[in-house]
């Protein structure tokens, strides 16, 4: 969780639904009661201290070096994480995923135990069922001389970056978080909104206070 967002300035303290953003996602890992030790690696003393003070959670105070890295990110990042705890089997997720319930959580991490002897991690994806193109025109998942409903179309995902399920051998061996043989764990797509930008924050609160007054 950084202070800093280039796209949307300290959004992860910022208030959905009167609350800290990355506070949502604490609530979820937690309640999904399949998590053993909750880490948070940070820049920032003031998320650090809200974090603390709410949750119980392990600090890490990001180091210098990765305070500003250009490539390969999630990996150094996540290296310096498992240098410093124990533990064989790790999910990540992320302060900007408000919207993901703890049930889904809960499914991922037992769908990955079941898949385990097949699949060396798990990630999960949005299903796509819309024409695509690349920059150049070409359809990639579609013929455009040959028109279908686009609910007939083969699912195409998107890597929604809600839910990653490894094993630290596999991270090791592979150096990434998603392995060599992954299985796609498909998400619900208003449980997958992912803050990027302005418009992001500003659906996943509707959709949160939506959530909110149902429970009411």
């Amino acid at each position: 969780m950084k202070a800093y967002s280039e796209r949307l300035a300290g959004k992860n303290m910022r208030k959905l639904c009167d609350r800290p953003l990355f506070h949502w996602i604490l609530d979820a890992l937690n309640e999904s009661n399949v998590v053993d030790e909750i880490i948070i690696n940070t820049d920032s003393v003031e998320i650090a201290e809200s974090a603390q003070k709410h949750f119980d959670v392990t600090i890490h105070m990001r180091p210098e070096y990765l305070l500003n890295l250009q490539s390969d990110e999630p990996y150094q990042i996540m290296a310096y994480d498992l240098d410093r705890t124990e533990g064989e089997y790790f999910i990540q997720t992320h302060s900007t995923n408000p919207l993901l319930k703890p049930k889904t959580i809960k499914k991922a991490v037992s769908m990955f135990f079941n898949q385990v002897a097949q699949h060396d991690s798990l990630f999960s994806v949005t299903p796509l069922k819309t024409r695509l193109y690349n920059h150049d025109f070409n359809a990639l998942n579609h013929d455009p001389k040959n028109l279908i409903k686009t609910q007939n179309l083969p699912n195409i995902y998107e890597e929604n970056s809600c839910i990653y399920v490894f094993s630290r051998n596999s991270f090791t061996k592979n150096k990434n978080r998603i392995g060599a043989k992954p299985y796609l764990f498909s998400i619900d797509r208003h449980e997958a909104v992912d803050i990027d930008e302005e418009f992001d924050f500003l659906f996943a609160e509707t959709l949160m206070q939506d959530r909110i007054n149902k429970m009411r």
